[in-house]
């Protein structure tokens, strides 16, 4: 039987298969939505995978250069460099702020680093010995956090895309091998019930045609049995009448 196999429990009527064909179509125009989105989301999963490979290798390139700087200032002002400036620091000059990106309805987290203006704590820093050394090493660790925190949106970004992209193809597929095969199948199951509903309506029809053509023609029968009976019925009358008065048998008396 045509549209065996997974369908959804309907009573098959005209209604029920307009509701059906509705659904498919919506359920088309979805997995089209859908499959559009996913294939923005993986073009830019993929965008952010390559900037994340380029950010690490900078990243290294970067804290190498400051490890390096570091240990000329160490070497060159002696001492421990960091408590001398955590005492210098009153309040931070490189700061972070989150916006968001809009990305096929999908708002993915991204880290914007700034430095604000009119604040030098490091200014006395290093002031004895090593000053250039450790205004060299200050701007090349502000570089490091730069890139640091442009990786961090960056991978932050690529954990969110992953579990959309993981949800949305989930619901590709779903729609594309559950949802979608059983509406067609559930379609045919209607289309072939109500085409055998038809062969029995015509069947039924015509078998009531012919009925009445049946029923016509023993009545058509009947009638001219009938008429016939009538006819045979009034010659025996008109036969009957001339015996009575004698006209026929009697020979001719002669006076």
């Amino acid at each position: 039987m045509s549209g065996s196999g997974a369908r959804e429990a309907v009573f098959p009527t005209r209604q029920s298969l307009g509701l059906m064909k509705s659904k498919l179509k919506g359920a088309q125009t979805g997995h089209d939505l859908l499959k559009r989105k996913s294939e923005a989301l993986t073009k830019r999963f993929r965008e952010i995978t390559r900037r994340i490979d380029e950010a690490k290798r900078k990243m290294g390139r970067v804290m190498q250069v400051a490890a390096f700087s570091l240990a000329e200032v160490t070497y060159a002002v002696g001492g421990d460099i960091g408590y001398q400036v955590q005492e210098s620091a009153k309040s931070a000059r490189f700061r972070v702020r989150t916006t968001q990106e809009n990305v096929s309805g999908v708002f993915l987290p991204a880290f914007e680093s700034y430095q604000t203006e009119g604040n030098n704590d490091f200014s006395l820093t290093g002031l004895g010995k090593g000053g250039q050394q450790v205004q060299r090493c200050r701007e090349t660790y502000a570089r490091a956090v730069e890139a640091l925190v442009e990786l961090a949106s960056l991978q932050t970004a690529f954990v969110t895309l992953d579990e959309v992209i993981k949800v949305v193809n989930r619901r590709v597929n779903a729609i594309e091998h559950v949802i979608i095969p059983r509406t067609e199948n559930t379609i045919k199951y209607i289309n072939s019930e109500l085409d055998e509903l038809d062969r029995e309506e015509f069947y039924r029809l015509k078998k009531v045609s012919g009925k009445k053509e049946r029923d016509a023609h023993a009545a058509e029968l009947e009638r001219a049995e009938d008429k016939d009976a009538a006819m045979r019925k009034e010659k025996a009358s008109e036969a009957e009448r001339h015996d009575m008065l004698g006209e026929e048998g009697n020979e001719d008396v002669i006076f």
